[in-house]
């Protein structure tokens, strides 16, 4: 398939700014390369969760503000916006959702369900973000918000069990 029918074939896992986008590669699955990079957020979480809170909170900040470009970037080489290939938005989603959460497998489940969730059914306002808002900006924003609904949930439910 040439590069004009499948704009994935426009990128480069060489290129650093295609390679992060992919979610490392993640984005390449043939199906559900959102699950995928949201999959592939969890390595980056425990490299991250024995960091000081602070620590970790830059690194995510730092994660979703370059995310824009990197989506941008992306979006632009393959000419097509929000490509489902582009899952650098899930990885950033994920860091935020698993911020200060036990690192554990059933925590790690609860959030990752959590999130995915969110992004699927994309409630108000994710949904009017995702329709209305466009560039890297657009890619990043919509996966921001449910990253902190998602987080929000874990919390509560961090309170409720005590």
């Amino acid at each position: 398939m040439s590069a004009a029918l499948n704009p994935v074939k426009r990128l480069s896992l060489k290129n650093p700014w295609h390679f992060l986008a992919l979610g490392f590669g993640s984005g390449l699955a043939p199906k559900a390369p959102g699950t995928f990079g949201s999959l592939a957020a969890i390595p980056v979480f425990l490299l991250l969760s024995p960091l000081p809170w602070l620590a970790y909170l830059a690194l995510t900040l730092v994660a979703i503000y370059g995310g824009v470009y990197i989506c941008a970037r992306a979006s632009r080489d393959m000419g097509v916006h929000d490509h489902s290939a582009i899952v650098w938005d899930e990885v950033a989603g994920m860091l935020i959702t698993l911020f200060m959460v036990p690192v554990t497998w059933q925590w790690l489940l609860t959030g990752f369900l959590l999130f995915r969730f969110f992004d699927v059914l994309k409630p108000w306002p994710i949904s009017w973000c995702d329709r209305h808002i466009h560039g890297g900006f657009g890619i990043m924003i919509d996966d921001v918000l449910a990253g902190f609904l998602a987080f929000a949930c874990l919390q509560g439910l961090l309170v409720w069990l005590g």
